[in-house]
């Protein structure tokens, strides 16, 4: 299959589209400065061949497409200890959502909302510094020195109030271990790590590959019933309210973040990365999840 070319197809058929649907995040000043006509897309097979098109190698705050990777290492390190505390279900709620974690008394409903995500980071905070260990595992995966922006960092721990009010929460129910200031800034840390289309695309191989390292096949990530553990999350709460949505119209596990990019893994054949600022009325790329759905339908690649 000639990926290349699908790509440029896609890049060129939405390009007109861009900046017209949608709007970047601004609840997090620094990203409300991100111009919103930028779409790119990568990808990379199991067998290493790599296409990218667009903007695709322009670096962006991964936000919530790096619970992905702060999960995988708590799975590996805790194994089904980790679901004690978070569960495993789409929320139905929106991602940062108070009323859902008060009613199931600091019991976040999976990894993938903010409150899951802070509970993931308390976790690994038990063990050492949990941000440095996302960036080290992604750099890693992606074969490359990757950097927090410390400008981000700084923007999301200055505006972060709902997620200290869902770290209070889940503490007053005895659901967090550590103090509250030093999980957060792991978690805003993390989600301020700055990567392209190409790095990321990189960075999930492990996930289409049955858990193992994309550039060391014969080193496991997390073993293959984690890896299908991992796919099946994506699938059912990686993209916020709209999981049902990406499964109907993709059908690919997704995994969003509110800077504008998305993580999707076609088992056993490649891992790709898309990437559009503007955002949709669920917080995940408009155009992002157009070019899924594009991508799809010339490849009639997905899981169903």
């Amino acid at each position: 299959m000639h990926y290349q070319s699908i790509l440029d197809d896609i890049v060129e058929s939405l390009r007109p589209q861009l900046g017209r649907h949608g709007e970047v995040a601004d609840h997090i000043p620094a990203l409300a400065r991100v111009p919103a006509e930028r779409l790119g897309i990568a990808l990379r097979t199991c067998e290493g061949e790599e296409a990218a098109a667009g903007d695709a190698g322009e670096p962006f705050s991964i936000q919530s497409v790096s619970k992905l990777f702060s999960l995988t290492l708590a799975m590996q390190y805790l194994g089904d200890d980790l679901w004690d505390r978070i569960g495993r279900e789409p929320s139905g709620d929106p991602f940062n959502s108070l009323v859902q974690l008060e009613f199931e008394q600091g019991i976040p409903r999976n990894p993938f909302i903010n409150a899951g995500a802070i509970a993931v980071a308390d976790r690994l905070t038990s063990r050492g510094d949990a941000a440095a260990e996302v960036l080290a595992l992604l750099s890693s995966l992606c074969d490359e020195e990757l950097q927090v922006d410390e400008e981000v960092a700084t923007s999301e721990m200055d505006a972060g109030y709902r997620n200290l009010a869902l770290a209070s929460l889940m503490k007053d129910f005895g659901k967090i271990d550590n103090p509250i200031p030093q999980v957060l800034e792991a978690y805003f840390r993390q989600c301020s790590i700055r990567m392209d289309c190409r790095q990321l695309a990189r960075a999930a191989g492990y996930l289409c590959r049955r858990g193992k390292h994309p550039y060391r096949p014969d080193e496991a990530v997390v073993t293959d019933r984690q890896a299908r553990r991992l796919n099946a999350l994506m699938l059912t709460c990686g993209t916020y309210d709209a999981a049902g949505e990406f499964a109907f119209r993709v059908g690919l596990p997704c995994k969003s973040g509110v800077g504008g990019g998305i993580v999707a893994v076609v088992p056993d054949r490649l891992s790709l990365c898309v990437w559009s600022p503007a955002l949709d009325e669920n917080g995940n790329s408009h155009l992002g999840m157009e070019a899924l759905e594009m991508f799809v339908a010339k490849t009639r690649l997905s899981v169903f």
